[in-house]
């Protein structure tokens, strides 16, 4: 494990090579699973306030969810996340001409959830520390192994989420951690 500021970061982020693949997977991260894209507070309003320029890229029944059960719900643990087409897929999907599922809001050119931007890498908060913690699923088996390390993919939704000097030090301590390895 790595530590930077207060977060626990799995070895995995250090480690693991990582691409997305849509051609493969269809974009099943947001169709599958028990509850929408995990949000934060802050971002409720956000999704709200682009709603209006969001729609035309969405589903009838993403919309008829979102008019219906607003942007996020609660899931079961009483996490924040983004609605869902009768439990199923997030009510904010959208599809390419190749039948890949792809998100609404970004096809809005709008900022999607952290949570989405940070995928494969899921982070939960603790109150006193946040792990930051690799998500393997096998409906991302074709993405596993190929492209860069997690934490170098991931950088641009990294710094969003924990800012320019966190993710510094995350650098320092993946290259501390190394020269620890090779001795």
């Amino acid at each position: 494990m790595i530590i930077v500021k207060n977060s626990i970061v799995s070895d995995d982020v250090a480690d693991q090579h990582f691409s997305c693949d849509l051609s493969c997977c269809k974009g099943a991260c947001c169709v599958d699973g028990d509850s929408g894209a995990p949000l934060l507070e802050e971002e409720v309003a956000k999704i709200e306030a682009v709603l209006p320029v969001v729609k035309p890229f969405m589903t009838e029944e993403g919309i008829e969810a979102v008019e219906q059960q607003g942007v996020a719900v609660r899931d079961k643990d009483g996490d924040l996340g983004t609605t869902l087409i009768k439990g199923g897929a997030c009510a904010f999907i959208s599809y390419g001409e190749d039948g890949c599922v792809l998100c609404a809001i970004e096809k809005a050119h709008c900022e999607k959830p952290v949570s989405c931007h940070l995928y494969p890498i899921r982070v939960e908060d603790f109150g006193e520390f946040t792990a930051v913690n690799y998500h393997q699923w096998d409906i991302c088996r074709c993405a596993k192994g190929k492209g860069e390390l997690l934490y170098v993919y991931l950088k641009e939704p990294l710094i969003r989420r924990f800012g320019q000097d966190w993710y510094d030090e995350l650098l320092e301590q993946i290259e501390l951690r190394n020269a620890e390895r090779t001795q």
